[in-house]
């Protein structure tokens, strides 16, 4: 049952990541087609959306994650799913910025049941198996980044909203494959009681402040997923900077990005962890973390740059080592809600590192240029991830057994 439940949950979230994906490469231009070609104004308008839609997940995805403890996963997703289907529809059919923006909001509600995908991972997977799972559910994520923007690049050739189409239509496939397919995965027996004031993010880090072992664990999580968010926030624009490479280059850069992911999460994370443990697995990628940041940071050229791509690869052992740790620490009936909470600081962190990294490299660049080298948000990156190692090295001591650890 364990491994065939998996499987569901596998499927929900590739088409989940599928759609999500296959509208970023019009979203922009759409955008700018709105606002009447003004590039400008256009910027603007996305930051604003990007800010609404991580401020969406802050606040949902612990409420998700505490009605999934209620009520089971399988109805959140479900309706979650129904949701982002009906809002891929609003945003196709916009005829306004406040519309889009409308659809935006819904999409930042909706796609907070990733918090409920983790908890579904933690239902059906023994304790020892969860950090390979979760790295698995990563191999869902890497797949829906590569073909999602592709497919949508192609249909955006159409127009700009068949992408949205092609999403809502993916996503109204996900709902009734969950209606039909998709089994429930926590029992009546093992749900905890809806507590409105624990479904909120302040509730969220009440949540974790009340269970001492789960602090410097979750504070690791963040620091590393802000360092994590330095590349993407910045691949493009340093490596045009710095390197001097063109769209294509950039591209296919991105491609052995994507793929160096997959195979890492779907191979390495679970052998790594079985051989060696979670604590392991997870030093080991904050130390790998380091040193990939570091040659990111230095690199003379594009092809020293590359070699870094690999290296940083292995850094995903953190999160689904992290995740299996932190699993062990919170009863069968909490899962919802440590998933919820984990979603709302991963949210903060989508934030925090877009302005982060972009102020320091413009400083790097521009005003501190004698001083900084232009690869600083790299460094700052690396110390980041320093931090989140520290807070590890703090969990020694308090990490409980397995045995101990609630059913």
């Amino acid at each position: 049952m364990s491994r065939a439940a998996f499987a569901f949950i596998f499927v929900t979230v590739l088409l989940d990541m599928l759609a999500f994906g296959i509208v970023a490469p019009v979203f922009a231009p759409l955008v700018v087609r709105l606002e009447g070609g003004d590039t400008a104004a256009a910027a603007g308008m996305l930051g604003l959306f990007a800010a609404a839609w991580a401020l969406m997940q802050f606040v949902f995805s612990p409420v998700q994650g505490a009605l999934s403890d209620r009520f089971g996963r399988r109805p959140v997703i479900l309706l979650s799913n129904l949701g982002l289907a009906l809002d891929y529809v609003v945003m196709a059919l916009a005829p306004s910025l406040a519309w889009l923006f409308v659809g935006r909001i819904l999409s930042g509600i909706t796609s907070s049941s990733f918090a409920t995908a983790g908890a579904y991972v933690a239902d059906v997977t023994p304790a020892e198996r969860r950090a390979a799972r979760f790295g698995t559910l990563g191999v869902a994520f890497g797949i829906g980044f590569i073909l999602g923007p592709a497919a949508g690049g192609a249909l955006g050739t159409i127009d700009l909203r068949t992408p949205f189409w092609a999403a809502a239509a993916l996503s109204f496939a996900n709902f009734a494959y969950g209606a039909f397919i998709l089994p429930e995965s926590l029992p009546p027996e093992r749900r905890a009681p809806f507590r409105p004031h624990a479904a909120n993010p302040i509730g969220a880090l009440a949540f974790v402040r009340a269970r001492p072992a789960l602090v410097p664990l979750v504070a690791a999580g963040f620091f590393a997923g802000v360092a994590h968010d330095v590349l993407p926030n910045l691949f493009v624009i340093y490596s045009s900077y710095r390197y001097a490479w063109d769209e294509r280059t950039i591209g296919i850069s991105l491609a052995v990005v994507g793929v160096c992911s997959i195979v890492v999460q779907g191979a390495v994370v679970g052998r790594v962890v079985a051989r060696f443990g979670e604590r392991r697995a997870l030093v080991a990628g904050l130390v790998i973390g380091i040193a990939g940041q570091l040659v990111y940071a230095f690199a003379p050229n594009g092809a020293t740059f590359l070699i870094a791509i690999p290296i940083w690869a292995l850094f995903g052992l953190v999160n689904p080592s992290l995740q299996g740790l932190m699993t062990r620490l919170v009863a069968a009936s909490e899962q919802g809600q440590l998933q919820g909470a984990l979603a709302s600081l991963r949210a903060v962190a989508s934030v925090t590192a877009p302005i982060l990294f972009t102020q320091i490299f413009a400083l790097a660049v521009g005003d501190l240029r004698g001083i900084l080298v232009p690869g600083a948000s790299f460094v700052a990156a690396a110390f980041l991830l320093v931090a989140s190692l520290a807070a590890v090295s703090r969990a020694r001591t308090i990490i409980v057994p397995e045995r101990l650890a609630p059913a």
